[in-house]
C-alpha cells in the first residue's frame, strides 16, 4: 500500500482583508489574505478554499495540521505532490 501524494505548505494568514488574495512566497512562506474574519475558523474555511480552488483540488483535500489559531500555519494539500503544488500556485502568482 502507498501513500496517498500530498503538499505541505507555510503560510502566513492576514484575515479581515478586503479580498481574498495570494501574495507570494517569502522565505518559503506562502502569504496569504483572506476577506474572512478570524472568528470561529472561517478564516481557515476561506483559506482552504482558496488553496483548493488554485491547486485544482476538492476544498476536502486542504486542511490545517498546525496553526489553526495563529497566523502561521500549516497546510496538508492531497492529491498533488510538493512540487505540482508549488508549480501551480507560482503560475498563480505570474
Amino acid at each position: 500500500m502507498t501513500e496517498r501524494q500530498a503538499a505541505r505548505i507555510a503560510v502566513v494568514l492576514r484575515p479581515g482583508a478586503s479580498r481574498d488574495e495570494v501574495l507570494g512566497f517569502h522565505q518559503g512562506v506562502l502569504r496569504v489574505r483572506v476577506k474572512a474574519p478570524p472568528i470561529d475558523g472561517k478564516a481557515n474555511a476561506s483559506l482552504e478554499k482558496l488553496l483548493a480552488w488554485l491547486l485544482g483540488v476538492p476544498p476536502s483535500s486542504v486542511a490545517v495540521l498546525r496553526g489553526a489559531r495563529s497566523r502561521r500555519k500549516l497546510l496538508r494539500v492531497e492529491g498533488v505532490s510538493q512540487k505540482e503544488a508549488e508549480e501551480k500556485l507560482a503560475a498563480h502568482l505570474g
